[in-house]
């Protein structure tokens, strides 16, 4: 009712009362302002759902899973930036004890885009007569990207150190005082070998998210058109130590 009003309706609500008219002028106002949210809302969901829908049913689900892939990488190195900031704080029980809750949901996300992964992968093989017949081998190099051994190795350094970090960080909670305060020799000895086994993963990861790096550039200037299929850049910082 408020969108078919006429232009003109708001200056009779004024005109007619002038209290009245204002509070009235006001109730249209903000009427008019969130229908006009809401309907920019549904239209610009449903212009998203629909935006694969003249395309073929393969040719739409590779997209559509490729989408998804994409989401669940920036999602997970937007994760590990945050997780950098964390590691910079103060040790505190409290603070310890949030950053093990954020690698916990980290390694979910790691998880999510591993499934993603695999999924594409897999999509890719079931449909590989189908592609091949449509002249679509080109597409099999994002099969090519993902299955490479240093994506694969970096994937699997990733989630060694966050392995390693949580469990550093559950023994200083659980042992905290001991640590910190009583420094008795054994807890300290602990401490030492699950800080090494974190600063190996730490090196470990950063080198080979180095090679992957390396190797994703040149990839994508090799394969430039597997660009909208791929990820953008990923998470290009070391690894810091935490302290």
């Amino acid at each position: 009712m408020v969108l078919m009003a006429p232009v003109t309706t708001p200056y009779f609500i004024f005109k007619s009362r002038k209290t009245k008219g204002m509070i009235l002028f006001v109730v249209f106002l903000a009427t008019f302002t969130m229908v006009s949210v809401a309907e920019i809302y549904i239209y610009s969901n449903m212009k998203e759902k629909s935006k694969y829908d003249d395309l073929p049913p393969i040719t739409r689900q590779i997209m559509e899973i490729s989408d998804s892939l994409k989401v669940t990488t920036s999602e997970l190195d937007i994760g590990l930036a945050g997780l950098e900031k964390l590691s910079k704080v103060d040790s505190r029980i409290k603070e310890l004890k949030y950053t093990i809750e954020f690698i916990e949901n980290l390694r979910t996300l790691l998880f999510k885009n591993q499934l993603a992964i695999n999924q594409l992968v897999k999509f890719l093989l079931n449909n590989k007569s189908y592609l091949v017949k449509k002249d679509l081998n080109w597409i099999y190099g994002i099969q090519e990207f993902y299955t490479d051994k240093k994506v694969i190795r970096q994937t699997h350094s990733l989630e060694t150190y966050l392995n390693d970090f949580q469990a550093l960080l559950q023994y200083v909670v659980i042992n905290f005082y001991h640590i910190t305060e009583h420094k008795t020799q054994e807890h300290l000895k602990n401490y030492d070998e699950y800080y090494i086994r974190y600063r190996r993963a730490v090196d470990t990861h950063n080198s080979f998210n180095l090679q992957r790096l390396e190797f994703q550039n040149k990839f994508l200037l090799k394969h430039p058109y597997l660009t909208p299929y791929l990820p953008g850049e990923r998470q290009t910082e070391t690894l810091l130590l935490w302290e």
